[in-house]
């Protein structure tokens, strides 16, 4: 194996993904190519499959890396290892890194075909359930994954499921926590309140996250509902796309005026630095993206005490958790006491931006990643 760690050139990263669609594994490539300098790391990226547009590339390229679509079929297709195969031969790096299922099943087999370092990152709580199919789908995924040399997980909760399901052995998962670009705001937080029609001092809170069964959308509308008699200008911001949109525009409906719903954004930080609160009522998330933008651009949460977001918020510090399953009462109890209280967000703002600081910039992600990459390759 080529020695890489001494070299003093960049060490070649080059990331294998499902998609670029809307999922926070896919937008936060571009935070993971921003910090990558700073760890002496050069990253390119190839991605599966195009789906919905893959409205992720953008902010790849504003990061200054160009995606290359490698266009596969279906898992495990003979074809389709073998356009991976290609594609990994030609950009030749000195590490793999797979993200989502499918890239670590193609991405696996291709890169040891090459003799290439594989590293995979595990983005979810936990594996397990569903159907027949779909249990037999994870099973080539984690086989895929335990022939990599390392894999990643983004919380300590992940690692902890992932391990719990016999998926692997505890010293092949190591934790890395994710990290976000702070880029300064394109609009200040009274010009992005104007552009959306809401007044100066109306009280707002946001919801930033793709729109998939399980993220408190319906929570979050009957908690909104239920302030609205104490906070009769409250209003509640929601950002995203995926597959449950009809079913959030439902629960969203007896809002009225009350809930605006923004589809998918590139602007997520300004509208979180717009709002007072940001909400996640989620029933499982391993480390939610959302929450590193609140602490970046020092708003609190509220949020479910659940998979990796302990690990991000400190509950009565930078933010406050309710106990799981998501309850609308208790969402509503914790918001109340945010909005109500200009002293008290402003204090747990502070905190969030300083925790932020220290622990969840692009830059320190990355630093983690090539601690692991070093590891591996060593």
């Amino acid at each position: 194996m080529r020695d890489v760690t001494e070299t003093g050139r960049p060490l070649r990263v080059h990331v294998l993904i499902d998609s670029l669609n809307w999922g926070g594994a896919e937008t936060l490539l571009a935070d993971f190519a921003a910090g990558a300098p700073a760890a002496g790391l050069d990253v390119s990226v190839g991605y599966l499959q195009d789906v919905n547009g893959s409205p992720s590339a953008e902010r790849l390229r504003g990061a200054g890396v160009e995606p290359t679509l490698v266009g596969v079929r279906r898992l495990l297709d003979a074809e389709s290892v073998l356009r991976v195969r290609r594609h990994l031969a030609a950009v030749r790096p000195d590490v793999v890194h797979t993200h989502l299922g499918a890239a670590d099943v193609h991405g696996t087999i291709a890169a040891r075909s090459l003799r290439l370092p594989v590293v995979s990152t595990i983005h979810l709580v936990g594996e397990g359930g569903g159907d027949a199919r779909t249990q037999a789908r994870e099973r080539v995924m984690a086989l895929a994954r335990r022939r990599s040399r390392r894999v990643i997980a983004v919380s300590d909760a992940a690692r902890r499921a992932y391990l719990d399901g016999g998926w692997d052995r505890p010293q092949h998962v190591v934790t890395v926590h994710n990290g976000i670009a702070v880029r300064p705001l394109r609009a200040s937080r009274e010009e992005t309140r104007a552009a959306l029609g809401i007044a100066p001092g109306a009280p707002v809170v946001a919801l930033v996250s793709v729109l998939r069964a399980g993220k408190g959308h319906d929570v979050a509308a009957e908690a909104v509902g239920r302030l609205l008699p104490r906070f009769p200008d409250l209003r509640l911001l929601v950002a995203g796309d995926g597959p449950a949109r009809d079913d959030v525009a439902q629960a969203l409906a007896p809002l009225g005026d009350a809930a605006l719903s923004l589809g998918f954004r590139s602007d997520a930080l300004e509208l979180i630095a717009a709002a007072d609160v940001l909400l996640l009522p989620t029933r499982m998330d391993a480390f939610p993206t959302s929450l590193l933008e609140a602490a970046a651009v020092g708003v609190p949460v509220v949020a479910t005490r659940v998979g990796g977001i302990p690990e991000i918020v400190d509950d009565g510090v930078t933010g406050v958790l309710v106990d799981p399953p998501p309850r609308a009462t208790a969402v509503e109890a914790a918001l109340a006491g945010l909005l109500a209280d200009p002293r008290r967000r402003a204090a747990m703002g502070a905190a969030a931006r300083e925790r932020f600081a220290t622990r969840f910039t692009a830059e320190s992600w990355a630093r983690r990643c090539r601690a692991v990459y070093d590891a591996v390759l060593s």
